[in-house]
């Protein structure tokens, strides 16, 4: 995949779910493409009983933090969080994460969409999808490309479908370093091997994915629309 784009759109669930899905893009590109993230929800409330009480509450301040400093370590300075309710997008009304979404596309006008895909096990990621599928319609947007990435312990654990991508980002072993070193800036989403998102978890992901399109170390995505 050569990048051919100005202007990347990258809207996911949670902080984190950008570095995981993107990041080693992001890595390589940073100073050719200029890149925004989008969370629609908060990464941290559905671990507490009570989502609105203070320790849940500075939970979801601490991880929009990590991610404002992860992003800021890859060199991405524009973001944006709307902390919606963690697990619980099912219970938002779809037509206004579509709007959040086509103001920023309104706003940004990106020419490369990147988002979750439909097949995760994580029902937020799942909503998102749909959501950027409505958000980014041919004619009414400026995107002409639209990806799905995938997100470790997430997309893997989609048993039912599989993730298939079609497009590969050949990476270095810096890339992969850089998209670890920032991944780890997480504290509390790191956890040893064999868990996906450790250390080993992310080299080895980048290994079999650049092998199975004839690079050292890849990152996937699958094209949803349009052509690269």
């Amino acid at each position: 995949m050569n990048i051919i784009f100005k202007t990347a759109l990258i809207v996911v669930a949670h902080p984190d779910d950008e570095i995981l899905g993107c990041g080693g893009l992001i890595a390589k590109y940073a100073s050719e493409v200029d890149f925004h993230v989008l969370f629609l929800a908060e990464g941290s409330t559905c671990r507490y009983k009570e989502p609105d009480s203070i320790e849940a509450q500075s939970a979801v301040k601490l991880r929009n933090q990590c991610a404002e400093n992860a992003l800021t370590e890859l060199g991405v300075k524009s973001f944006c969080f709307h902390d919606l309710p963690c697990g619980r997008l099912d219970q938002i009304p779809l037509i206004d994460m579509n709007k959040i979404v086509e103001q920023a596309i309104m706003h940004l006008k990106p020419d490369l969409l990147i988002t979750h895909s439909d097949c995760d096990s994580n029902q937020d990621h799942v909503k998102i999808c749909k959501s950027c599928m409505i958000a980014s319609r041919p004619y009414n947007s400026s995107v002409k490309v639209v990806l799905s990435c995938e997100i470790l312990s997430s997309t893997e654990w989609g048993f039912l479908e599989g993730f298939h991508p079609t497009i590969c980002v050949e990476l270095s072993r810096q890339h992969v370093e850089k998209k670890y070193s920032a991944l780890s800036l997480y504290d509390s989403e790191i956890r040893p091997f064999p868990f996906p998102r450790s250390e080993l978890g992310i080299e080895a992901l980048a290994r079999t994915r650049g092998m199975q399109f004839g690079f050292e170390y890849g990152e996937v995505f699958r094209l949803i629309r349009g052509a690269i």
